[in-house]
């Protein structure tokens, strides 16, 4: 790998494909039961007991404002790596299935356009253009904001 590729962790929400930095996934499961948290919103699932370590679940398509849609064998969660106030902080988010790892270059990421301000997309890192279709690069680090991130962290029991 050159320096000007990057890994990326790609997957699917309603038909469009995403990305993740691969230094920021921890790893891939498959669903299981997640114990609901009371007072949060729609898009936060609740908690899974991972190995032990209690970790929070978000719906990322819920998240994004797509339609819930039920899961199925190919629903997975992607277990990520925040930096967080308290310092790092695992969550998994619930896609509807993972693709591929790609190597994509620098230079087949553009910035991402301006919506106005009317939309927040701070989590979208840039659009890679690929053969048949493009893929959304996200931070994940900006996937929730701030004070999203610390009442997970507060009601996950993280």
């Amino acid at each position: 790998m050159n320096k000007k590729e990057h890994k990326y962790l790609t997957f699917s929400l309603n038909n469009e494909d995403y990305g993740l930095d691969i230094f920021k996934v921890k790893e891939i499961i498959g669903m299981m039961d997640i114990t609901p948290v009371p007072q949060t919103p729609d898009y936060f699932k609740g908690v899974i007991n991972l190995r032990g370590k209690i970790i929070p679940i978000i719906d990322l398509r819920i998240r994004f404002g797509m339609e819930h849609k039920e899961y199925t064998d190919h629903t997975c969660i992607i277990v990520i790596e925040l930096k967080g106030k308290t310092g790092s902080t695992q969550m998994g988010i619930i896609v509807d299935t993972v693709t591929e790892v790609l190597n994509i270059d620098k230079e087949d990421i553009e910035t991402p356009p301006s919506f106005g301000t009317k939309l927040n997309t701070d989590y979208i890192l840039g659009i890679a253009k690929g053969k048949e279709k493009v893929k959304i690069l996200l931070d994940v680090e900006k996937i929730l904001t701030e004070e999203e991130l610390i009442m997970i962290e507060e009601k996950g029991g993280i």
